[in-house]
């Protein structure tokens, strides 16, 4: 064990007089919505307070890591617009923010809090079972009252063990939440869990608490699931006479009243959200909401707005449904308000999955979108006839409110090519006003003209946008051919 200076010297760097909140994933793959969820409420206690939002990696479980992961968390907190101030890419006052790179301090304080008599080494050829199983009783544990000299003779003769928690058998402990408030449990349900694993790394439930506190933290945001942990996460502050943070313990998201969000049922991640058409800031005022209510009936909000009045107390202790026809109706709203040239920009990858003709102008064809849209994967198949008119039968051209049937689509557009053929200029004025003035000359409402000039030019009863916007961008030569196709397919 180190000398008492070199753990005086840790405590030194700890910054303290401010708010410190930390999201913790582990590299282990996609970022889930309960992850998402947890980054942004530690990230809005730290920016509501003024205080810091610290990103760290904890890769101790190199079994499941997977590649890329660390990239994907970055690239999700960026897209979020959750920035951090500290982390692996930016460095820090208490770095490194990598678990398996801080891997020597764990040990250090394993064996400081075995001197303090709150930890043992355990021998046994069990001692990772993690006694799950009921196989290994702690009461019978030899480990467990070992004398420190014997055990520091067995250890220096080379024999292999873990470091395990000493939990006291009698009395209780009592944490609080600031969510689900005091809580007692009797020390005779805890486990001696395992601090130190015999490869040396640390388990989760050690390797936070070191660096939580090496780390300034002031609240712990984490899931419900380690209510259970709590209670021996307090014990360890207590055995190295540090102080506790604030604990925030988030109910789960579920998919249904009995069931968890899980990528294994085919519930979406962040990214498959993303690729499904949602926009981030629309998923992110979602997410917010899942089990936290900001006490009014706004539910649209920047996320300047989400930093000012976010509030723990707000935080529900009832599990949240994950309702995709709710996100839909957010994702709606914020594809409504956005400027006409942003839409364009975001829009404009969908079109173009199918109008790959560069003739035609996305954002012309965006602008006739963007009140029509709810998911941006929508776009795809609501453009696909810009590019190529689509095979249609001619009862496409029958509307009974606007009384069109095929003959008298066949009259309008004869009469229409020729109109057409002749407009000085080609621009929405001009098609309007000669749709219109043909209507007037033939004494039939407008639709009369509007419904098989639209359908000959898309073959397709819904489109966004009417004859006029769709004429305009399909240009003259290419909407005067698709009438003829029509004129010929109504002959």
């Amino acid at each position: 064990m180190k000398d008492l200076k070199w753990f005086e010297e840790m405590e030194q760097r700890i910054p303290h007089g401010e708010v410190r909140t930390r999201f913790a994933p582990s590299p282990t793959g996609y970022m889930h919505v309960g992850n998402l969820r947890t980054a942004l409420y530690t990230y809005l206690i730290a920016r509501h307070n003024q205080g810091k939002f610290i990103l760290r990696i904890e890769d101790t479980d190199q079994g499941r890591l997977v590649e890329d992961a660390v990239d994907v968390i970055y690239k999700t907190m960026a897209q979020c617009h959750l920035e951090h101030d500290e982390g692996p890419d930016v460095g820090g006052p208490v770095a490194p923010y990598i678990q398996t790179e801080r891997r020597p301090y764990y040990k250090e304080y394993a064996e400081l809090l075995m001197s303090k008599g709150h930890a043992y080494r355990c021998f046994c050829e069990k001692a990772e079972s993690e006694e799950d199983s009921g196989e290994f009783d702690r009461g019978d544990d030899p480990c467990r009252c070992m004398s420190m000299e014997e055990s520091d003779r067995r250890a220096a003769a080379g024999e292999e063990y873990v470091i395990r928690q000493l939990i006291p058998h009698e009395g209780t402990t009592t944490f609080h939440d600031e969510i689900f408030g005091d809580i007692t449990v009797d020390n005779d349900t805890l486990d001696d869990q395992v601090l130190i694993k015999r490869d040396g790394l640390p388990t989760y439930n050690f390797a936070n608490v070191i660096d939580d506190h090496l780390m300034g933290i002031t609240h712990v945001v984490r899931g419900s699931e380690y209510l259970s942990s709590a209670p021996k996460y307090d014990l360890l502050y207590k055995g190295f006479g540090w102080e506790i943070p604030k604990y925030v313990h988030c109910s789960p998201v579920m998919r249904d009243a009995h069931n968890k969000m899980s990528k294994r049922h085919g519930d979406p991640s962040y990214e498959d959200l993303i690729a499904q058409g949602y926009l981030t800031d629309a998923v992110i005022n979602y997410v917010a909401l899942l089990g936290w209510s900001p006490r009014g009936e706004q539910e649209i909000f920047t996320m300047q707005e989400l930093v000012d009045i976010f509030d723990i107390s707000g935080i529900s202790k009832s599990p949240a449904i994950f309702d995709i026809e709710k996100l839909r109706y957010f994702n709606s709203e914020y594809i409504r308000a956005m400027s006409p040239e942003d839409f364009a920009k975001v829009a404009e990858p969908f079109i173009r999955q199918t109008v790959k003709n560069e003739k035609y102008d996305a954002a012309a064809i965006a602008s006739l979108l963007q009140q029509r849209t709810e998911v941006l994967t929508e776009i795809p198949e609501k453009v696909d006839f810009f590019d190529e008119l689509p095979e249609y039968d001619v009862e496409l051209f029958t509307h009974k409110k606007s009384k069109s049937d095929s003959a008298s689509s066949l009259e309008v557009l004869k009469k229409m090519v020729p109109i057409f053929e002749a407009l000085p200029q080609w621009d929405d004025e001009q098609l309007l006003e000669s749709m219109k003035k043909l209507a007037e000359d033939m004494e039939v409402k407008n639709a009369k003209v509007m419904w098989p000039v639209r359908i000959a030019a898309a073959g397709k009863a819904v489109t966004p946008g009417g004859a006029v916007e769709i004429c305009r961008i399909l240009g003259r030569e290419e909407t005067l051919r698709r009438m003829n196709v029509a004129i010929e397919k109504l002959s």
